[in-house]
């Protein structure tokens, strides 16, 4: 064996973790191995904690230490908007910005027919069972622009127009600043498919 049995089991368990291969995992083990022992239980409390304490808010299905997040109880938070995101930490990016001002969904994933992900692995149920009844208007579609963030949009816009929503997806193309010469070809055409009036 290359490592004691329990250096290997860190290894092989830090392996699982997305972005992380063999190699950053044993960076990581090793690097785990050098903190304090102080240090190191305060990470696995912290994990022990995080998988205790957090829950899906039961409306927009983002991580919340309670049953309703904090940004669907926000007061001012606009209830008849409501943008779809793939991720929570999608969410996290698009309030650094501080400019939306509705509500979210998250799907916990996206369309992936070649990893078995289809519409039932998604939270659509639940982005439905909201919009029954409710006073939503507009759903924003924020998926990354791949093709399984496409697909995802395309499905979701097929599958809400009939009810009669206003369903718009975010812009893509050129980065503010960025230069023509620079740009690869899929961005410039998508910059130039969504070009908008001036």
């Amino acid at each position: 064996m290359l490592f004691a049995r329990p250096l290997a089991e860190l290894i092989a368990e830090l392996e699982k973790l997305p972005g992380v291969g063999p190699k950053s995992a044993q960076r990581l083990a090793y690097h785990l191995l050098r903190v304090t022992e102080h240090e190191a239980n305060r990470l696995a409390d912290s994990i022990r904690n995080a998988k205790q304490k957090l829950r899906f808010c039961a409306e927009c299905q983002n991580i919340s230490e309670f049953e309703i997040c904090e940004i669907c109880q926000g007061p001012r938070r606009d209830p008849s908007t409501i943008c779809v995101v793939a991720e929570p930490r999608d969410i996290a990016a698009l309030e650094r910005i501080q400019e939306y001002k509705g509500k979210y969904h998250v799907l916990h994933g996206l369309l992936s027919p070649m990893d078995g992900v289809g519409p039932d692995q998604l939270r659509v149920k639940e982005l439905l069972q909201r919009l029954s009844g409710n006073e939503v208007v507009e759903i924003i579609l924020a998926t990354n622009p791949t093709i399984e963030g496409d697909a995802t949009a395309l499905y979701l816009a097929r599958l809400l127009r009939p009810i009669g929503l206003k369903v718009t997806r975010l812009a893509h193309g050129m980065p503010v600043g960025g230069e023509l010469d620079y740009a690869d070809s899929a961005t410039l055409l998508s910059a130039l498919e969504y070009r908008r009036e001036v």
